[in-house]
């Protein structure tokens, strides 16, 4: 069960919007059956907390899979909503042979800004004897997982993946006086070398490329839940940093042989080889005490070569809303997109939390409809901030996009002041590129 405020996991910037988007990953939530049939009919705990958590802050659930007890969250800016596209996501279960979902791996896909990225969160098995079952099951979730549509398929022909979760790999050979003793005198490299983790990324060849921050915090796993006390149970489990955050990007082909330095140095951008994480911060949190382990979390920056920011639907106001008659949207649809029946124009309020979090909504039927007019009975009445929203229902795929964002400032009816902007949920392959 979630505490009542998780707020200090995001990190001391989260009220400034200096960051564009949050990614959770979770395992081992409460997925009893009782539990989860509550879970069917209403959002889970974790996802609602979430919400209302980063909300008010101007950030918007975009993504969200969960299997069993893991749980996968992506959350952005709303500025940034059309230009996120193609977002899929999937689920692999691994255990009992791949017959049960408490152990596995859930990604959420997506093209951002252009550049395909994908976000694995896994739950593999436990215990020190398990190295080879957790490589195993990493690879079939790698192998299972398959996307559609675009160039990226799999989860590593994505430009950048970020690969995380309870991953359990454990430290050999130490004992758990050993292990303790280094962490008390904060000998932490000492434990590295004998991580199990380090170690394979040397003789694995499927975690060739994934890359990870010095762990600069204590092993984050086992604790006495409710404590900051290493496992005292009569298993004594052995510390270990279970809990880790990866990274990987795409090794891309090489450029083509040419003498010019400068075109070689342009090509070698074109072909992204100008794509580049950087990770500022890798931590754990060690306040909390409500599960056995501690959580970790990482702040990165993307950097890409190039940036697509064209949005593919565009609102316009003619000017402020100060009559009824006024409160008329036009947009435009790019070519390159095509339209549902079931579209609609939406007004949200400032802080909404998902797509269908709207106020006010007008259908924006027929093929060749350029604008829509909201009735008095469906402007909102609150003193509030609102953003004016598209939405695309193309019944045709089974995945949403967010396609368009334009926002200027402005006042309705005297009544409540409201930020104009557009963006489009809906889903359609052609303009993945």
């Amino acid at each position: 069960v979630p505490p009542d405020d998780i707020t200090s996991l995001f990190g001391p910037n989260v009220s400034d919007g200096s960051v564009d988007m949050f990614v959770i990953g979770l395992q081992e939530v409460n997925s009893m059956i009782n539990k989860r049939l509550k879970d069917v009919l209403f959002s889970d705990q974790w996802s609602e907390l979430c919400m209302d958590t980063l909300s008010p802050f101007g950030y918007v659930l975009v993504a969200s899979q969960r299997m069993q007890g893991v749980l996968l969250l992506v959350f952005s800016k709303f500025c940034h909503l059309p230009f996120l596209r193609g977002v899929q996501t999937e689920s692999t279960r691994t255990g009992l042979g791949g017959y049960w979902g408490n152990k596995g791996g859930v990604s959420a896909r997506m093209t951002v800004f252009g550049h395909p990225v994908c976000f694995l969160n896994c739950h593999l098995p436990a215990h020190m004897r398990n190295l080879e079952q957790r490589m195993e099951d990493f690879e079939s979730i790698l192998q299972q997982q398959q996307f559609e549509g675009g160039t990226a398929t799999g989860v590593l022909d994505h430009d950048v993946v970020f690969w995380f979760g309870d991953l359990n790999f454990r430290i050999e050979d130490y004992d758990i006086h050993v292990v303790k003793c280094a962490i008390d005198s904060n000998k932490l490299p000492l434990l590295w070398e004998r991580d199990q983790l380090n170690m394979a990324k040397n003789t694995e060849s499927i975690l060739e490329g994934f890359m990870e921050g010095p762990l600069k915090f204590p092993p984050t796993y086992k604790f006495d839940v409710g404590t900051h006390t290493y496992d005292t149970s009569a298993k004594k489990r052995k510390p270990a940093w279970t809990d880790r955050i990866l990274w990987r990007l795409r090794r891309t082909g090489s450029p083509v042989p040419t003498h010019n330095a400068a075109l070689q140095r342009g090509l070698t951008s074109w072909l992204g080889g100008a794509t580049k994480v950087t990770q500022h911060t890798y931590r754990s949190h060690m306040g909390y005490t409500i599960s056995d382990h501690k959580p970790v979390s990482a702040l990165f920056s993307l950097h890409f070569p190039f940036k697509v920011d064209m949005p593919l639907v565009e609102l316009q106001v003619n000017k402020e809303w100060c009559k009824v008659s006024d409160s008329t949207v036009r947009f435009t649809v790019a070519s390159t997109y095509q339209r549902s029946t079931w579209d609609w124009v939406a007004i949200y309020k400032v802080g909404f939390r998902h797509h269908k979090d709207y106020q006010a909504y007008v259908w924006a039927k027929g093929e060749h409809a350029t604008q829509v007019t909201f009735s008095e009975e469906d402007l909102p009445r609150d003193d509030c901030e609102y953003i004016l929203g598209y939405y695309s229902n193309n019944m045709n795929t089974s995945h949403s996009k967010i396609i368009g964002v334009h926002k200027t400032a402005s006042s309705l009816l005297g009544r409540f002041s409201t930020k104009f902007g557009s963006w489009l949920q809906g889903h359609s392959s052609e303009v993945d590129h």
